[in-house]
Parts: structure tokens; sequence; C-alpha cells
């Protein structure tokens, strides 16, 4: 972490923090001082917490992301019962999850994750790419599954991209998502319909901002798609996400596949 020296000498560095604040603030007056703690907590950074039983690939994570100004690791953990542990005393907002973990898988961990640390944003960062993980990962409530190949110095885009609130999923592993969301669609049992509740009613356009989702769109791409601004696709996104009660874009097409909202070819 970088030292800050102000300017003006030394009597100046002598103060505490405290008396240094006071005393800017009272310079500045009332508004301004409450204007400038506004911006500085629009600007903290993002903390991430990584999680892998791999000492080498969490230290290539960590000098990547100690690079960025705007992220902030808060731990590490190499099993899965540390990670939920350091989750629940660090509070990350973005969590970077290994599947094949000691003691606990990466899936259980973030399962128990999102009880300690519900606001964290949890990314599966994985070699798997088979289906059943890639499915129970989604869930476990994991915003994102990406694999071991996507280059380091992508993984900072990642990790702003979840935080902002997208879903991010390996390009090669989209196809197998879409068809095992197809694959439940079809495996409703009998004792399932019979317990069918009615779906939540979306609104035609939810419906067509649920649908490019579906296709793996993010907002800015859904915006130039439908003719609207992104902070409207982002209302609607968060409109879709409490009519189903759920808490990830790649839940919503879960369940809409499942309660025939949206259907696949």
């Amino acid at each position: 972490m970088r030292a800050v020296f102000p300017e003006g000498g030394n009597h100046v560095s002598a103060m505490s923090d405290r008396s240094m604040t006071a005393a800017r603030r009272a310079e500045k007056g009332p508004q301004e001082g409450g204007a400038e703690v506004a911006a500085a907590k629009r600007q903290d950074p993002i903390r991430v917490l990584i999680a892998d039983d791999h000492a080498l690939f969490r230290r290539g994570l960590e000098m990547v992301l100690e690079e960025e100004d705007d992220i902030d690791l808060v731990g590490q953990a190499s099993d899965g019962t540390e990670a939920v542990t350091v989750a629940g005393e660090s509070l990350p907002d973005v969590v970077l999850m290994d599947i094949r973990m000691p003691k606990v898988s990466g899936i259980e961990a973030c399962r128990a994750t999102k009880e300690v640390a519900p606001s964290a944003k949890i990314v599966m960062l994985t070699i798997s790419d088979e289906e059943e993980d890639l499915f129970e990962a989604i869930r476990a409530g994991a915003s994102g599954y990406l694999l071991k190949d996507i280059p380091l110095d992508e993984v900072a885009e990642a990790v702003r991209a979840v935080h902002g609130g997208q879903s991010l999923i390996n390009p090669s592993m989209a196809g197998k998502l879409l068809t095992e969301f197809a694959t439940l669609a079809k495996r409703d049992t009998e004792e399932e319909q019979a317990q069918h509740v009615a779906p939540p009613k979306l609104t035609d356009r939810e419906m067509e901002v649920l649908k490019l989702v579906a296709r793996g769109m993010n907002n800015r791409d859904i915006a130039k798609e439908l003719f609207i601004s992104e902070n409207t696709v982002k209302n609607h996104v968060r409109n879709i996400l409490e009519k189903l009660q759920i808490h990830s874009r790649m839940e919503a097409v879960m369940i809409a596949v499942r309660q025939k909202l949206i259907e696949f070819s």
C-alpha cells in the first residue's frame, strides 16, 4: 500500500490522522467536507477474496490484482472451510472461488459464503468444464463461472463486471449452460407439476430483456438491441430478479426456463 505524505513540512506530518481530517474539514467548510466524504465512499475499492488450494495460482492472482488501484485484496483461503471463515470476517465484495478444494468443495463453500456474506458476488474460477459443476455453481448462488485458462490480465475486468451486477460465464461453457436449462425444463415430474405455482407476471419489455440475458448479452448490448438506455436495462433486470425472488441473472434464466417463461429450441 502506498504511503501518502502531505505537503507543507514536518509539523503537518506529525499531526494525527484525526487532527488532519478535522483541520481539512475546517478549511473547506461543512458542505465541501461532506462532499469529499461522499466522493470517497463512491471511490471505495472493490474488496476481493481469493479461495484456491494452489498457492502458486493464488500468488499469480494476488500480483495481478494488487496492480489495480480500484481493487483491494482483503483475504486468501486455501480450502473451502477457510474460505467461508475469511469471507465472514472480511466481508468481501467479490470472491474468486475454485471448485476443487480440500475439506469443503467450492460449491458448498459458495452456499455457506452467501450465508455469512450475503452481498458478496462469487465467481467460480476453475479448471472444471463439467456441466454438472457449472449448473450446481449457479444453483449455489455463483454470479460467474470462468475457466482458469482466462488470461490473468482479464481477471480484474471480470471482478469489476461482477461487482457492477453482471453475470459472467466462459464462452465455451455458455452452450452447455443453455443445454442444461433446456434439459431441466423437460425434466419436471408429475409431482412438481401438481405443485406448480403460477409464475410471476413479467411485462413484455421484461420478457424481451430476459430473453437477451439468456443469450449471454450484457446490459450495454441489450440497451443497443432494444434502443433504450443502459440504466433502463438495469432497472428491468432488477425488477426481474425481484419478481422471481432470486439474486443473479443466471438464476433468472434457469427459473424462466423451468417455469416455461422462455424456451430454447
